[in-house]
């Protein structure tokens, strides 16, 4: 039975697909705490706004930065802010990294949408 996504504030309809649902236990840098991931969404639903925070924050247990980059999503009806896009998706092609060194940042990766549940209401 297909799930229908909404946002919990105005109720919109946000278009998206379980088809498109990354797995619950997929590891992301970001982390997946409270949230759904997607490999793609609707663009005519959502307004995205670039966020560039120069302060110390932690990707993972052990490695932080200083420069965040990610986009904001917020539903295009209300504007109610429902999750944010991070590039720590799957690779978009195989490869080994810069030099032969392995995995690196390097190589560009997928868009991964993450929605927060508490902005979504989900209903079968």
């Amino acid at each position: 039975m297909a799930s229908v996504y909404r946002c919990a504030s105005c109720g919109t309809d946000l278009n998206l697909s379980q088809a498109h649902l990354f797995p619950p236990n997929a590891y992301f840098e970001a982390g997946n705490k409270g949230t759904l991931s997607f490999s793609w969404v609707d663009d005519s639903k959502l307004r995205f706004t670039k966020e560039d925070k120069i302060k110390p924050f932690f990707e993972t247990v052990n490695y932080w930065g200083i420069q965040r980059k990610r986009t904001k999503m917020q539903c295009d009806a209300c504007g109610f802010l429902v999750g944010y896009i991070y590039d720590d998706g799957p690779p978009m092609m195989q490869g080994i990294g810069q030099l032969g060194m392995g995995p690196s940042q390097v190589i560009p990766r997928c868009p991964r949408y993450r929605f927060k549940t508490k902005a979504l209401a989900i209903s079968s």
